[in-house]
């Protein structure tokens, strides 16, 4: 067989949980964070997509991670697009998008695109929809606490998370949500009457807490899980907050947490995301949605 010319006219293959190693060299390639931690939840829960380099370790890769019924997923998330440095701006990345847009055919795709990404997304016919500020730093609580009692989740509380999630979320997250016990250090719920409000995790990525997803009734209710995940928690915190939840922006702003960068939400296929924006203050992960 003739050796391909070209990292573009190498074969794209599925990734899985084998290739957490090459995944995080990768990350690391291009100044990013290892985050094995991550990408072990998002190889098992998403389908990776990559090029193997012929002198060892991957040309590229990236997660879809979909959401709804098996089979015919209603929702797919595109994250961790990465090229090596080495292979960058020759086309690898464009190929490697237009493989998975092809491969999901109707399904709708999401992804939060960097400043770097989002001109290759614009062409591909991605179209903004939102944006989300990350911000992270030593949580220092002050002023009045939140009047919204928090409790840490017991595996009780999973079917109501489940059913609360997909009402905000606006499609079904199952198989990622029954993964979080196992992959987050706390998962938090706020309770009204005996009624899930809302519900908050904050899983290990190197020296912080991401804390996410974060999805609430209100501002106080996101106030509240915020808040009680940091006072159980000994590292900086780190997150990313839709824009439009201004009002828990500037408060944890105002507790330590100092803006890092922004990130722009994209769709394709649909005008803008399903379920209610108005109580999904952040997501597990920009990688997951």
């Amino acid at each position: 067989m003739p050796t391909p010319s070209s990292p573009v006219d190498l074969p794209i293959r599925r990734l899985t949980h084998r290739d957490l190693t090459a995944c995080a060299d990768l990350s690391e390639d291009r100044g990013w964070p290892r985050e094995e931690h991550k990408w072990g939840l998002l190889l098992t829960a998403g389908k990776g997509y990559g090029i193997d380099d012929p002198g060892g370790g991957l040309i590229t890769a990236c997660i879809v991670t979909e959401y709804g019924p098996y089979g015919n997923p209603e929702l797919a998330a595109i994250g961790m697009v990465l090229v090596a440095e080495r292979h960058a701006r020759q086309g690898v990345g464009r190929r490697l998008m237009q493989h998975i847009i092809t491969a999901m055919g109707t399904t709708p795709l999401t992804l939060h695109a960097t400043p770097n990404g989002r001109p290759l997304y614009e062409e591909l016919g991605f179209k903004v929809t939102g944006k989300a500020e990350m911000v992270r730093g030593r949580f220092t609580p002050h002023g009045p606490e939140p009047k919204v009692g928090t409790r840490a989740a017991t595996a009780e509380d999973l079917v109501g998370i489940i059913r609360l999630d997909e009402e905000v979320f606006g499609t079904d997250r199952t198989h990622i949500l029954t993964r979080l016990p196992a992959f987050a250090d706390q998962l938090r719920v706020a309770e009204e009457n005996g009624r899930i409000i809302g519900y908050a995790a904050a899983w290990p990525n190197m020296d912080t807490h991401v804390v996410g997803p974060l999805i609430a009734r209100d501002t106080e209710t996101a106030k509240a899980l915020l808040a009680s995940l940091a006072a159980h928690s000994d590292r900086p915190l780190r997150t990313d907050i839709d824009v439009r939840h201004e009002e828990l922006l500037a408060w944890v702003k105002e507790r330590g947490l100092a803006p890092l960068s922004f990130n722009t939400v994209m769709t394709y296929g649909i005008t803008e995301l399903p379920g209610d924006w108005t109580r999904r203050f952040a997501p597990l992960t920009v990688a997951a949605g």
